[in-house]
């Protein structure tokens, strides 16, 4: 509810790269000594009768065996072998799935579904509006903190919360019987719009940044809605299309699965679910560069800094590492800035600051391109300590059950 996920804007940028050309040496010539050889009497020459050339023989190419193209019913059916036995609803869930599936325009195969239910499953147990343990307190301890962040009395917070909302309960009883994301991000929109006190309290702000059966970004469901068209109706806002069934199903199979890579074993893409879009890349690169720059790096995925999703102006500590080799990379920091803003974009990996650093990195031996990043997840939610790494061996463990089906 209040982890903060990583995701950039959608931008382009430009890049021009220079391609080298390799010329092979000439092989020098090899002296081949005189053969002797016998000389033969010249015979007469024999008149032989023309043949018939044979006719050429008939080319054959073999026929193209296109992939089966499955219906709709039947990805739908297939799905349904995939789901927990036990789960109520299955036709449900596997139309959502289906039709996610269509709209991003991914191949609907065994991998790909088990995918996304092991992620389901992880996430949510198949819920598509999960309950969340202490969320009353959760919710109250959040509300003190932002009354001393912004100085308002105890007093008004206490007279704000005492008045009646829409459904005829205060606001102390309904955050009292608050059990869901999609429930409190209700509560606080409706505060934010209705009581003066709370646009000071909250200033346009809901605490909930993901929900739904996937634990999907907000944010990042609003930015991915701009770049490719929602399939379905928006009855209100998007915000509450993600704690859908639908929608929730829809922008965690966009954010798993709609983006390329060069991973050998999609755990990578369980890890990236987590900690942000090519942050298995990224955080491989973080430990090339350490080893290269000889500055110790936090493998975290992220190159540069952020704050509100936007770059910081301050150099992150990659940034800096990366400044102390330029001459190496024979870059200029503006160059090396200007590269390492596609950090979140596949084509950083064609990037020259990208292509450079490996190749002197990798002269002492050739250094994987993906690693686990090292995250310590942070969450009220959670009672112990968890990291990406537990999250993407967790997935990836309900991944290989699913395919046993």
């Amino acid at each position: 509810m209040f982890t903060i996920y990583r995701y950039a804007s959608f931008f382009l940028f430009a890049l021009t790269t220079g391609c080298a050309s390799l010329t092979d040496q000439a092989e020098p010539p090899i002296a081949v000594p005189p053969v002797k050889t016998t000389p033969v009497k010249p015979t007469k020459p024999t008149q032989e009768k023309p043949t018939t050339p044979p006719s050429p023989a008939k080319i054959t190419t073999p026929p193209v065996v296109k992939p089966a193209v499955l219906t709709d019913q039947q990805v739908i059916e297939h799905i349904i072998k995939l789901l927990p036995a036990q789960l109520q609803d299955q036709e449900g869930w596997a139309v959502d799935m289906q039709t996610a599936f269509k709209a991003l325009q991914i191949q609907p195969g065994t991998e790909n579904i088990c995918a996304v239910i092991s992620i389901i499953d992880q996430e949510s147990s198949f819920q598509a509006d999960p309950v969340v343990p202490k969320l009353p307190t959760i919710v109250r301890q959040e509300i003190e903190q932002r009354r001393l962040k912004y100085g308002i009395p105890q007093t008004v917070v206490d007279w704000m919360l005492s008045t009646t909302s829409s459904d005829r309960r205060s606001y102390n009883q309904r955050i009292d019987a608050l059990k869901t994301e999609k429930e409190l991000s209700d509560l606080v929109e409706e505060i934010v719009a209705l009581v003066p006190a709370g646009k000071k309290l909250f200033s346009n702000y809901n605490p909930v940044h993901t929900g739904g059966a996937m634990q999907v970004s907000v944010d990042f469901a609003e930015a991915h809605a701009r770049a490719r068209p929602y399939p379905y109706p928006v009855k209100k806002a998007l915000r509450d299309e993600v704690f859908s069934r639908r929608g929730g199903i829809y922008f965690g199979t966009a954010i798993l699965l709609d983006y390329p890579t060069v991973y050998d074993s999609i755990i990578y893409r369980f890890a990236d679910f987590n900690a942000g879009r090519y942050s298995s890349r990224n955080a491989a690169f973080q430990l090339a560069l350490s080893r290269l720059s000889k500055k110790p790096l936090m493998t975290d995925g992220d190159l540069l800094r952020y704050i509100n999703g936007a770059i910081s102006s301050e150099p992150s500590s990659t940034l800096k590492a990366l400044y102390s080799i330029s001459k190496k990379l024979n870059m200029s920091n503006a160059e090396i800035q200007h590269d390492l803003q596609l950090e979140k974009f596949s084509a950083f990996e064609r990037s020259t600051l990208y292509t450079r650093m490996y190749a002197l990195s990798d002269q002492a031996g050739i250094l994987p391109r993906f690693s686990m990043p090292e995250i310590n997840l942070k969450s009220p939610k959670f009672s112990r300590k968890l990291t990406t790494k537990w999250f993407a061996n967790r997935v990836y463990k309900r991944y290989r059950n699913c395919l046993q089906h």
